[in-house]
Formats: C-alpha cells, sequence, structure tokens
C-alpha cells in the first residue's frame, strides 16, 4: 500500500530524482519554459512554485533555503556564448568564479574580464522574485506561479506525451473558480444526502447550461403573460349597429 506516499518515481532512483528537479527548475528560471512530458513537469511544478515563494520572501534565511533546495548554475548571457565556447577552461572558470572561489551573482564587467556569469539564484531572487510579488499585489492573489502546457505531438521512442513548464507573466490574472454544477459535484451531493439521511434529490438528467438558459427564459415568458392584465371586453350599448 502506498498510504501517505507523496511523489512520483520516475523509474530513477531518489538522487537522481533529486538531480532532476534541480536541473528542471534551474533550467526554467534561467529561460522562463521547458519542454518535458506531463509526468516530469507535473513533478517539478511543486518544487518550482515553493521556490518562487522563497523568492517573494526575500529574507536571508528564504535564500539559504532556496540554495539548500535548488543548488546553483552559472548563467552566460547570449551575447557572449560565442566568446565563452572559445575560451580555455581556465578563463572560463575565471568568468564563473572570482579568485576567492565564490561564483558571481550578476553578469558584470571586472578587470580583464568581458563579462562574467550570472548566478540562477540572483535571477531567481532579483527578478522572478519581486515580478511575482507585483501580480500577488495587483490581483490580489498568491500561489499558481507557473503553468503546464500540453502539446499536441509525442516524443519519439516511447510516445511520451510532451508539454511546456512556464513561468506565468506579471499581468496574468489568477483564474477564476468555476461556479457551475458538475457532475461529479452532483454525485458528491446524491452521496452525501444518502449518508445523511435526507431526502434523495431526484435523480433526472442533469439539463446544460443552454438547456437550462432555455428553460429559464420560457418560464420567465410565461410568467410574464400570465400577470399581463387581460383586455376589457367591448360593452353592448356601445356597439355601432343601429337598435
Amino acid at each position: 500500500m502506498r498510504h501517505r506516499v507523496r511523489g512520483r518515481k520516475l523509474n530513477r532512483t531518489a538522487s537522481h530524482r533529486v538531480a532532476l528537479r534541480r536541473n528542471l527548475c534551474q533550467s526554467l528560471f534561467e529561460h522562463g519554459e521547458v519542454r518535458t512530458t506531463v509526468t516530469k513537469a507535473k513533478e517539478v511544478r511543486a518544487l518550482a512554485e515553493r521556490l518562487v515563494t522563497l523568492a517573494i520572501d526575500g529574507r536571508l534565511a528564504a535564500r539559504q533555503r532556496a540554495e539548500a533546495l535548488l543548488q546553483d548554475r552559472a548563467i552566460i548571457p547570449p551575447e557572449n556564448r560565442e566568446a565563452y565556447d572559445r575560451m580555455s577552461d581556465a578563463k572560463r572558470n575565471k568568468v564563473i568564479r572570482s579568485r576567492a572561489g565564490r561564483r558571481y551573482r550578476a553578469s558584470t564587467t571586472r578587470p580583464g574580464l568581458k563579462f562574467t556569469a550570472e548566478s540562477v539564484l540572483h535571477r531567481l531572487f532579483s527578478d522572478v522574485g519581486p515580478r511575482m510579488k507585483k501580480r500577488n499585489e495587483a490581483h490580489q492573489c498568491s500561489g499558481g506561479y507557473t503553468r503546464i502546457i500540453k502539446l499536441a505531438d509525442r516524443r519519439l521512442g516511447d510516445g511520451g506525451q510532451l508539454a511546456i513548464l512556464q513561468l506565468i507573466g506579471e499581468d496574468d490574472k489568477p483564474r477564476r473558480k468555476n461556479k457551475d454544477k458538475t457532475e461529479r459535484k452532483r454525485r458528491a451531493r446524491v452521496k452525501y444526502t444518502v449518508y445523511a439521511g435526507k431526502p434523495r434529490p431526484h435523480p433526472g438528467r442533469r439539463r446544460s447550461t443552454k438547456a437550462a438558459a432555455k428553460a429559464q427564459s420560457a418560464a420567465k415568458k410565461t410568467a410574464k403573460a400570465a400577470a399581463a392584465p387581460a383586455e376589457p371586453a367591448g360593452d353592448a350599448g356601445d356597439s355601432d349597429q343601429p337598435e
């Protein structure tokens, strides 16, 4: 039995799953979106949402917790990637780390270096966190910082369903809750009434939204016709016929 066992194994060991989630989250914060399978996207989404929440907090304890969960990665600016590829390993190490051995946080120019790498954690706390915080304040909401878009094409080899996991924009409004009664809610209501000993609702077929709207408009028309005053009948003495 798998009671209270959360998560998907993804046909990997525990250490491999941790590395997979970290790599996908780092790519998500670096590029804004990542293309993977639906199963992996659902598994990574929870970690990404948690890291964005820590970035919105922005305190030192939140930064330390995010570093323990995500680790770090160096981001080379797109305009400098060709120059980085032509460098030797020693020069690449200078671009990524300072003489003290610490990673550079932001991409800036240094003495003897035209550019430096950017840290994924720095981008998370300096760009993604403030952007999502503005969204929360503008729309009075929290959570829902990522979306999963399922793709029609399948992966070659095993035919796995592909999807895009991406960060939402600052102006994206939260999705409104659907207040319409669904078939699942109707069945749950029937179960509740049975177990509670209440009279069971009518088990007739549930009307669609359009059919219910038509029936409601027809009932309103019938009520208006019934409530309208009847025309007075003509008096016999006022007839135009001669006596």
